[in-house]
């Protein structure tokens, strides 16, 4: 089986909601809910982290996080800049998704956001993207 030719701007989301490292945890789980989706780049002027649905959550002490004001409380307390990962693997728009997928297995991450140029966020990849075009290449098959 040959390498495919499929891009990653053949199937990334474009123009993703994105975060700034000051905002707080709370902020940024609002932009998660709201938006439907679990990771968010970081960026100031170019991109400087991802953050997760998981890194937020797993800032909460369970002990003290009994109700929903306790967490939200928990939430506001912190920055976006003390839980993303800095530096995060990325990926270009005129790249393959095998290159993509490769990348992702390499650095055990579930997604990349997808830069151009100068580190500007123009997309982000998923596992789930490519794992939907997996899908519907099996389908048409």
């Amino acid at each position: 089986m040959g390498r495919r030719k499929t891009l990653v701007q053949d199937i990334m989301t474009p123009d993703p909601v994105t975060v700034s490292p000051d905002a707080t945890l709370a902020d940024a789980y609002d932009l998660m809910v709201d938006n439907e989706v679990r990771r968010l780049p970081v960026v100031t002027e170019e991109l400087v982290g991802m953050v997760t649905l998981s890194d937020i959550l797993g800032s909460i002490p369970t002990m003290l996080a009994e109700t929903d004001v306790e967490t939200r409380l928990l939430l506001s307390a912190r920055k976006v800049r003390d839980v993303m990962a800095w530096g995060p693997v990325t990926i270009a728009p005129d790249d393959t998704i095998q290159e993509a997928a490769e990348r992702m297995l390499e650095y055990q991450v579930s997604g990349l956001p997808v830069i151009e140029g100068g580190g500007k966020v123009v997309g982000v990849i998923t596992e789930s993207d490519i794992f939907r075009l997996v899908v519907e290449s099996w389908a048409e098959a």
